[in-house]
């Protein structure tokens, strides 16, 4: 496949700060860390680093936004037109964000433009959803009537991962906003640069001071201490299931509101019905798109016994066609690995496969890219041979590795599909209408994929069962997670009312 690079202008800048009340501020104690390339191994960037006193100042300037309510009681409509320019700028800026996003998190082109697109379009689906969020007028006995309100919900905190870090941030700001809260965003640490041009692209729309501020510094330092912070009403958490148990117990201290979007191990059945090369292609997006790095990656792979040896061998024969270099061009496939340590992870994960005994079919371990020698690169690798109670077959890898196993019949994968401690997403590979019907209704995860491999638009409910956490993104049930529902009963009669006869 020949490949192209696409010339674009960066919105890059060799400093960052963060943005609280509206303001470019740095850290209380003047410290900044240094966001890389994961590409090049290169510094990229420094970023203010937030201490707790600066979280305190955040918590402050979106409360006082908050109280003070100019932005909450705004007609929707209003909220609905800024909502859209935000898009609309953002739309103007694509090129600039996208190469912003690569250069920050190593992704490949096509995985950064489909990201940046559905960050826009989250933007643009919540402005329209918020007109017609509102509450009902309930059927009562006698002279009474009942209406319900939607009404804000308060200061909340978002806390994103590394892996798609513009569109996580517009799943979590967009519909917050939208509703009328206050938010204070926690952006990781290794990619903190698009999520703090969007706060400014919030501002330059017309966001008032304040509703959107955003920290920038350690997880275990801020994300914690906003987690249990009192001025606190929500958090929001996307990232690894370990953290969101802490960040859930920390919140049970004040009773918050929390949404957790957790870790995931998802499976993806072939069946021997199913239209082959269709699911070779399905299957090898599923697991190596976004470098592996995405909470519903399909990296537990199931094919039934019959087409095990056809499906192999197209698989295997594909996947080595991948390509893995320069994360601008447009004809690379596998991006960068985010970090060493998230690289030396995947490796030690792999390494624990073949110590058990499974066999290395493909990869296994690092790559060499022309150009980019001091990048962290990872081969795609497919392990065979593996067994349930393998370490890399229970447990979230992060990186562009699958494990295949066989199934027999229908009820076998089943079991095996839902045979993990997660519940985030599965894929069916079968022509059967029938069978996919029933076979997604068994199936414990919150995204069922049919004969695609796509699994998240602006619109469709997204998040887990089981420890891949609760409560659902990206959708017009979303709103009511930001929202309280109060319930007024109005008497209607002519004649005052006497309980007590007195």
């Amino acid at each position: 496949m020949s490949t192209s690079k696409t010339e674009i202008k960066a919105v890059k800048r060799d400093l960052y700060d963060m943005i609280i009340g509206g303001q470019s501020v740095g850290g209380s104690e003047g410290e900044y860390f240094v966001a890389y390339n994961p590409a090049t191994g290169e510094p990229l960037a420094k970023v203010a680093k937030a201490t707790k006193a600066d979280a305190d100042r955040a918590v402050e300037a979106a409360r006082i936004a908050f109280e003070t309510g100019k932005w909450k009681r705004s007609p929707v409509n209003k909220r609905s037109r800024t909502m859209n320019k935000i898009a609309s700028i953002m739309r103007s800026r694509f090129n600039e964000l996208v190469e912003l996003e690569i250069l920050n998190s190593g992704k490949s082109l096509s995985a950064a433009q489909g990201q940046v697109m559905q960050a826009i379009e989250d933007f643009e689906f919540y402005a329209g959803a918020i007109v017609s969020h509102r509450g009902a007028v309930n059927p009562m006995p006698g002279p009474f009537m009942n209406y319900t309100l939607k009404e804000p919900l308060g200061v909340c905190a978002q806390i994103i991962p590394w892996n798609y870090p513009m569109m996580m941030a517009a799943w979590k700001i967009a519909p917050a906003i939208a509703v009328g809260c206050s938010v204070i965003l926690k952006p990781a640490s290794l990619t903190p640069l698009t999520a703090i041009v969007m706060t400014e692209i919030c501002h330059e729309a017309g966001v008032p001071e304040g509703v959107v501020n955003i920290i920038t510094g350690d997880g275990a330092t801020v994300g914690s201490y906003l987690a249990e912070h009192e001025g606190v009403d929500k958090v929001a958490f996307t990232g690894e299931t370990g953290t969101g148990k802490d960040i859930m117990a920390k919140a049970s201290q004040t009773l918050k509101r929390v949404t957790l979007e957790l870790g995931g191990k998802s499976p993806n059945l072939v069946f021997d019905d199913s239209d082959i090369d269709a699911a070779v292609d399905g299957s090898l997006f599923g697991i190596f798109y976004n470098t592996g790095q995405s909470c519903e990656a399909r990296s537990r792979l199931y094919v039934q016994e019959s087409v095990y040896e056809a499906f192999m061998e197209k698989f295997v024969e594909k996947a080595k066609r991948l390509v893995l270099g320069n994360p601008l061009d447009s004809g690379t496939h596998v991006g960068a690995i985010i970090s060493e340590r998230q690289l030396e992870v995947i490796d030690s994960y792999v390494k624990s496969a073949e110590a058990e005994g499974a066999t290395i079919a493909l990869g296994g371990g690092r790559a060499k890219v022309d150009g980019f020698e001091n990048g962290h690169w990872y081969l795609p690798t497919i392990i065979t041979d593996v067994n349930e109670d393998m370490k890399v077959v229970k447990e979230e890898i992060f990186g562009p590795v699958v494990v295949v196993s066989t199934f027999k019949d229908e009820k076998e994968a089943v079991k095996l599909a839902n045979n993990t401690d997660f519940g985030l997403a599965a894929a069916i590979w079968t022509k059967d209408h029938a069978k996919a019907t029933r076979v997604a209704g068994m199936i414990q995860a919150g995204t069922i994929m049919i004969n695609s491999p796509f699994s998240a638009f602006p619109g469709t409910p997204f998040g887990g069962y089981k420890q891949s956490g609760f409560g659902r993104e990206l959708c017009i049930e979303t709103l009511d997670l930001y929202t309280e529902t109060k319930s007024v009963v109005s008497y209607t009669g002519s004649r005052p009312l006497n309980p007590f006869n007195l």
